[in-house]
């Protein structure tokens, strides 16, 4: 298959390499010094045990119009990075070309086939001015939840930390051949990849945890064992789980875990640091309006009180100021990666 990523970064490395390296035809879309990396010497790929893969046979450009129609384009930036690569990706669409969304927290596709009063609402915290939903057809999207967690180590070098299941689903829960030949690709590039019939539950699994962990540990600088051993900390990750549940339950999501067992999982990873507390201290902006201003927008119109989401939310928004006005000063990336 031919298939672009959108942002050469931790997962579109980590993704693009075991693809490419399974036979896929890659071509990433990036810029900068990991552009020239890749043009130069390929995309590494460390895995946990140290061994290294090296995808050579893959192209790299910063040009959209380059690559010509794709069988799969990935989008593997951040969500406050969609509106810098919206206009760029139409020209990598062919007639049949399926879009493979890799953000985390609610999508700017949500509601798009969700049905109800809400369908076909943009979700203004992560594509406030319908860029993404204009540009990237809902109707393209076949949606994916990222479960690894990498790291951009140097130019073109990517370390996987751990994971490898990249779940995905159509929007309205059918099994399609698209969604299935997305799955059968990303099997035969060694992952696990399977089609769920409710991909907005998955999402909001993965967010449940996500919106409670990385503020609270970007905030007092803390891994994953402090927060859930430090009594008031765990108690404050509860509340906001609990406000985001009662959200989720109002849109038709029920989770399967409870709450304790969620914290308990988050205590035995240990003495990890999240990706917002990894972008803190990198100087990039964080992802907070994925994972809590989209949520305060499904609040806000699913009538539901989060005053605890709310206050965390503030806070970090305010300690992130000064990394976006530093990314607004020197550009925001044309594809950079996650």
């Amino acid at each position: 298959m031919k298939i672009a990523i959108v942002g050469a970064g931790a997962i579109g490395g980590y993704a693009g390499v075991k693809l490419a390296l399974a036979g896929e035809r890659v071509t990433f879309l990036a810029r900068g010094a990991n552009l020239e990396a890749i043009r130069s010497r390929g995309i590494k790929l460390i895995l946990s045990d140290d061994t290294e893969l090296v995808a050579r046979d893959v192209e790299a450009t910063a040009d959209y119009s380059a690559p010509g129609p794709q069988d799969i384009v990935i989008l593997a930036v951040k969500a406050h990075q969609m509106d810098a690569v919206a206009h760029g990706v139409p020209r990598l669409f062919g007639p049949a070309t399926v879009v493979v969304t890799m953000q985390n927290g609610i999508p700017y596709w949500y509601f798009y086939g969700h049905g109800g009063p809400f369908e076909g609402r943009c979700v203004e915290a992560v594509d406030p001015t319908g860029v993404c939903l204009r540009q990237i057809p809902p109707a393209r999207v076949i949606g994916c939840v990222v479960y690894p967690a990498a790291e951009l180590v140097a130019p073109g070098v990517i370390r996987h930390i751990e994971g490898d299941r990249f779940p995905v689903g159509e929007l309205d829960g059918s099994s399609s051949g698209r969604v299935r030949a997305v799955s059968e690709c990303f099997t035969r590039a060694g992952f696990k990849a399977p089609v769920l019939d409710n991909i907005r539950a998955e999402i909001w699994l993965k967010l449940w945890g996500n919106l409670a962990f990385n503020p609270i540990s970007a905030l007092t600088h803390s891994t994953l064992v402090d927060i859930c051993q430090y009594p008031p900390t765990r108690n404050l990750a509860a509340t906001m789980m609990a406000e985001a549940e009662a959200v989720a339950n109002k849109l038709g999501i029920t989770f399967r875990l409870p709450i304790e067992r969620r914290i308990a999982g988050a205590e035995r990873v240990g003495r990890h640091k999240t990706s917002m507390l990894h972008d803190l201290e990198a100087g990039r902006v964080m992802e907070t309006d994925a994972l809590l201003g989209s949520v305060l927008d499904l609040a806000r119109l699913t009538e539901t009180a989060v005053p605890t989401i709310e206050a965390v939310h503030a806070l970090t928004k305010l300690l992130g100021k000064p990394l976006e006005w530093d990314n607004q000063a020197g550009g925001a990336p044309a594809a950079a990666g996650r």
